[in-house]
């Protein structure tokens, strides 16, 4: 009997971090303030291109528009080595603003660190709320419960594995189980890759940025133009060659 501590330790795991997983999705899928009605879910809705990125790709896809659209208006000059240079150091929109407070007084920086800093700045965090606040976004602390719970789970799954493979090992022979009994571990394993299953069709829209609602709005972005483009495909949709180096380096 040496080795129910083992399968005790397996199945405690796989339950905990699947009632966990549970728990985060519910939570993940609750209305800001009150419930979508279908008069909300009918009502026409335009997006801006800011917002149109934020829920396609998060703040890094914010900031890609960002420099897109001053590259674009000679605002910005994004080179293919890797550096970003200011031209105009007056920009139109908190979010510009943001970028070349982010390059710095310098007025040149890596477009890297330039993407990273902008992405971190309270003007992201101002679109990020407004958008959560309007039922459109997934709030970060729900993204990242949802995240932590689902790799809970896989580790819980590997646990379990683990712990099937350490018992014939590390057991002196008279205390293995037979088949039957190391069947048992095979229970909180079909627990653990079930509820990953799930988890990847139900809960997997709520691990991205949009809402449930923000992804309707977002089916209806057609890319009309570049910077939409941009908005909804990122580095990849700029038609640029020279443009999508600059964008890519590391």
């Amino acid at each position: 009997m040496l080795w129910l501590p083992f399968l005790l330790v397996a199945w405690t795991a796989a339950a905990v971090s699947c009632a966990r997983l549970c728990l985060a999705a519910v939570e993940a899928a609750k209305p800001p303030h009150r419930p979508e009605t279908p008069a909300d879910r009918d009502r026409v809705r335009e997006l801006s291109l800011y917002e149109a990125a934020f829920l396609a790709g998060g703040p890094s896809r914010v900031t890609e528009l960002t420099l897109v659209s001053m590259h674009r208006r000679r605002r910005l000059l994004l080179a293919h080595t890797g550096w970003a240079t200011v031209v105009d150091p007056a920009g139109e929109d908190d979010l510009e603003r943001s970028v070349i407070g982010a390059i710095g007084p310098g007025g040149q920086s890596r477009t890297a660190a330039v993407r990273t800093a902008a992405a971190r700045s309270p003007a992201v965090h101002a679109l990020a709320d407004r958008l959560v606040a309007a039922g459109l976004a997934v709030p970060e602390g729900a993204r990242a419960a949802v995240g932590a719970s689902i790799r809970a789970v896989r580790g819980a799954t590997a646990l379990t594995v683990l712990l099937a493979a350490a018992v014939p090992l590390l057991l002196p022979a008279g205390h293995v189980p037979p088949g039957p009994g190391m069947a048992w571990f095979a229970l909180p394993l079909v627990l653990t890759l079930g509820c990953l299953v799930i988890a990847r069709i139900e809960v997997h829209p709520y691990t991205r940025w949009a809402s449930p609602a923000g992804q309707r709005l977002l089916a209806r972005v057609t890319p009309r133009d570049p910077l939409t483009a941009v908005a909804i495909g990122g580095v990849a949709a700029v038609d640029d060659p020279a443009l999508r180096a600059a964008l890519s380096a590391p």
